[in-house]
């Protein structure tokens, strides 16, 4: 997935965020593909609030929502399960997904 430039313009805390940290398998092997797509479907579900990635060697990616219900929901979509299974098996050396509760942001 390429990195994606913009910081997420989320609303007032509280609200949640899944942090997602992976090592790839060398090469491609229809992962932009299957990123596109799941930032695509990720951003039409409910709950959705925004997105921030970045990948070197190490990649993070970021995804903020309204409630641990919407989080649920998203992982249970089917799409978003192939691609899971895909990254298990294809995808990714190691990975890591932490969900954290968001109390406070600030910035310039």
């Amino acid at each position: 997935m390429e990195t994606i430039p913009n910081i997420a313009q989320t609303p007032p805390p509280p609200y949640y965020a899944v942090i997602f940290t992976s090592l790839r398998t060398e090469g491609d092997n229809g992962y932009d593909a299957m990123a596109q797509r799941m930032l695509e479907l990720a951003s039409r579900q409910q709950g959705f609030l925004g997105v921030e990635s970045a990948r070197e060697e190490l990649g993070i990616t970021v995804s903020y929502w309204e409630s641990l219900e919407a989080i649920r929901s998203w992982k249970q979509h089917s799409e978003h399960q192939e691609a899971q299974k895909l990254g298990h098996e294809v995808w990714y050396t190691e990975f890591k997904v932490r969900i954290a509760r968001i109390e406070r942001d600030y910035g310039i």
